[in-house]
């Protein structure tokens, strides 16, 4: 019985037969076409030169750029690239003081006139070089400048200068020769004043001022304390020297600002825009700013901080 039930599993018509011989031709077939498609086609060609050309420029590309890129590239110049009008001027070394020469000498050492502008002005503020490695703070020299320039810097003793913080004021009675800070009118300054105060580098500087321009300007010396990444206790460290004298911002027309107008301000949002615009469709033109106050969502301190940027005409 079994041996019935084996043969007819195992037993193949005439049909079955055919089909599987038709079956593994063409497999066969396919195999050999793969095997030989080599032969008849002809392999492309690369440029191994122009590749090796293009990787050698990335690779020069991030290294003279990489240390200077951040958060905040889209406000500012790219200092790595030399002025066009320096770009045939072979860079000249000699022993120099950072803290004495001119702005043409810089221009001699190979430096960027824009570069050369900056430390000037740090300079100029009270900013000291103590040390040649100072000059790896200075926003916009490239690491290949600082490598080539340190043998040669020369610097007279300079007596380095302490602030103490003591009960939220700097107490400089403890110490001799104290560094006058000069102080900083906060909506008028550049980035070279701020950097001259104690704690702030080329970063915090520069997003000090991207935040004055996207709320519109200041109009108090505690709003320089929001600033992206800059810590409370710097903060608590400059905010004796920051003044404010030009009060004026830029003001949104409750009566005839958009939302898209609004929106992109660090204290408006897009949630409270689109509510001062559906409330003035609904019931109209606001006939002051703290009209606006009517509004559910607006507390007392989301118009402490916003009302200054608002205007009813």
């Amino acid at each position: 019985m079994w041996k019935e039930i084996v043969k007819d599993y195992f037993n193949f018509t005439k049909k079955e037969r055919s089909g599987m011989i038709w079956l593994m031709s063409t497999v066969a077939l396919i195999v050999l076409c793969s095997f030989f498609y080599s032969y008849f086609t002809k392999k492309p060609s690369f440029d191994t030169a122009e590749f090796k050309r293009e990787i050698a420029l990335l690779k020069e590309d991030s290294s003279s750029n990489n240390r200077y890129k951040n958060i905040d590239n889209e406000y500012y110049d790219d200092y790595s690239l030399p002025d066009k009008n320096q770009m045939a001027v072979k860079p000249e070394t000699f022993f120099f003081d950072p803290n004495t020469i001119s702005e043409a000498e810089w221009i001699k050492l190979g430096i960027r006139e824009k570069t050369a502008k900056t430390i000037l002005k740090y300079v100029s503020k009270g900013g000291k070089f103590y040390k040649p490695d100072d000059l790896k703070k200075i926003w916009g020299l490239r690491k290949s400048d600082v490598e080539r320039l340190l043998p040669y810097v020369t610097i007279k003793k300079v007596e380095r200068e302490y602030l103490h913080y003591e009960k939220n004021e700097f107490s400089k009675n403890r110490f001799t020769s104290p560094r006058t800070i000069a102080k900083v009118e906060i909506n008028e300054a550049d980035t070279s004043a701020f950097i001259a105060l104690p704690g702030i580098g080329s970063k915090l500087s520069q997003r000090i001022i991207a935040f004055r321009e996207k709320l519109g300007g200041f109009y108090s010396v505690d709003q320089v304390g929001e600033t992206y990444f800059l810590a409370d206790s710097t903060f608590q460290k400059i905010k004796p020297f920051l003044f404010l004298r030009n009060t004026a911002v830029n003001r949104f027309n409750i009566n005839t600002a958009t939302v898209d107008e609004m929106k992109g301000h660090p204290y408006i949002k897009y949630n409270l825009a689109n509510a001062i615009v559906e409330y003035r469709k609904q019931h109209g033109n606001y006939n002051s700013v703290e009209a606006i106050k009517k509004i559910m969502m607006v507390n007392d301190e989301v118009y402490r901080k916003a009302a200054p940027y608002f205007s009813i005409e």
